[in-house]
């Protein structure tokens, strides 16, 4: 029997997309706008992020290749028979293509259905590997390939209302998962216990707003004791203690859509130098928060934050940027690198831009005070300066807890 190398699965109905019609209309038309001006004839999107972006669909890899295929004409999403029709009944576009895995490198097979000629085609440099750059290139030989990431990425800065409703339902919905991360806090509690229950209280508030979305990547990091000195440290089974430094990071994602919220906490009370620490990252926070506003380049914003650090003779101790951009990423995929607040970047704040403030410092064991101290705010730039969307009390005068 001679199995298919490609399927068309349109099985059940669309569903409601996370965004209007509209709104994917207006991305398509940006990105075909700068294809027509660079003489790009398609586009072919392999990062989670712009095909999520431009299609609506998030892709669940799993070692498989996915893509979206956008020529001035169509949108065709490229994804695996594994899936079933779940692409096609969430992709926003003109036709979704199935590959199967009865034959070696049907992907391509799939993506020349798509697009059977081009003589210019943009793909992403800063994700495509090289083994499939040259397997694409091998199917295209006259084709030149040319990078389209870090045009779109420019693109993806600057949000659109739309967006912004999302990321405030993110913001809103981190703070339920922070009072849930109290509400389960206690002396000689695991970590995972505290983290089940945040997660579990931002997962019922995503489902009751957005009914007809999928549920995926929502996620805790409750981090105590020696465990706070990364920001992406992943839960323990460390029971915390009184006088523990702890973190809450708490990440609902909508539809590929991810917030935050970070807060330095302390069970109990607090030591006299954990406590001078502390009020220091919270005033860089607070000198942070202040300079969010359009006109600001990214560097000088960081370099004005050093300097309080460094007052403080601190700065040594701060271990990354003091914020980047939000909108379609996650901890395995996106990020918007023109749009973080770091020394090397010169990106200019815009209205309509999306920012987070999160300065940390960390001091290692067996100094006093040691452990990871870190705040995080999301920000809507605009025309007056920015609106701090994230509610959640920080500082010691709210987060030192005593049960």
């Amino acid at each position: 029997m001679q199995m298919p190398q490609t399927l068309r699965i349109q099985n059940g109905q669309k569903v409601k997309s996370t965004f209007s019609a509209q709104e994917y209309a207006t991305r398509q038309a940006k990105l075909r706008a700068h294809m027509a001006a660079e003489n790009i004839d398609a586009a072919i999107f392999t990062s989670y992020h712009n095909v999520n972006y431009y299609t609506d669909f998030v892709y669940c890899s799993f070692g498989r290749p996915y893509a979206a295929v956008v020529t001035q004409d169509a949108v065709v999403t490229i994804t695996a028979n594994i899936d079933g029709g779940q692409p096609w009944r969430r992709t926003v576009g003109t036709d979704n293509i199935v590959y199967s895995d009865w034959q070696r490198d049907n992907f391509f097979v799939a993506i020349q259905q798509a697009l059977p000629k081009a003589g210019r085609i943009g793909i992403e440099f800063d994700h495509l590997n090289l083994q499939n750059r040259d397997k694409l290139a091998a199917r295209y030989p006259s084709a030149e390939l040319v990078d389209v990431a870090a045009p779109c990425m420019k693109m993806r800065l600057v949000k659109s209302a739309e967006e912004h409703a999302i990321i405030r339902h993110g913001a809103r919905i981190a703070d339920i998962g922070g009072a849930a991360v109290i509400e389960a806090l206690r002396d000689q509690v695991p970590e995972y216990e505290v983290a089940l229950h945040a997660t579990q209280a931002m997962v019922r508030e995503i489902a009751r707003t957005f009914p007809e979305g999928e549920l995926m990547d929502t996620w805790t990091w409750f981090q105590s004791g020696i465990n706070t000195d990364g920001a992406h440290n992943p839960v323990t089974s460390r029971k915390v203690n009184k006088g523990d430094i702890l973190s809450l990071n708490c990440f609902p994602m909508i539809a590929g859509y991810y917030t935050a919220l970070e807060r330095t906490l302390f069970l109990d009370h607090c030591s006299d130098e954990h406590l001078r620490l502390w009020e220091v990252n919270v005033e860089v926070h607070e000198a942070g928060l202040k300079l969010i506003k359009p006109g600001m380049r990214c560097s000088d914003i960081a370099l004005e934050l050093n300097e309080i650090f460094l007052k403080h003779d601190l700065l040594q101790y701060r271990t990354f940027g003091y914020g980047h951009s939000f909108g379609t990423l996650s901890h395995y995929y996106g990020r918007e690198a023109g749009l973080e607040l770091r020394e090397d970047i010169d990106t200019v704040l815009e209205p309509g831009m999306v920012v987070s403030i999160e300065p940390m410092i960390m001091l290692p064991e067996g100094l006093p005070g040691a452990g990871g101290y870190r705040e995080h705010d999301i920000l809507i730039v605009n025309e007056q300066g920015s609106e701090n969307i994230t509610k959640f009390p920080y500082g010691p005068e709210h987060n030192i807890i005593r049960k």
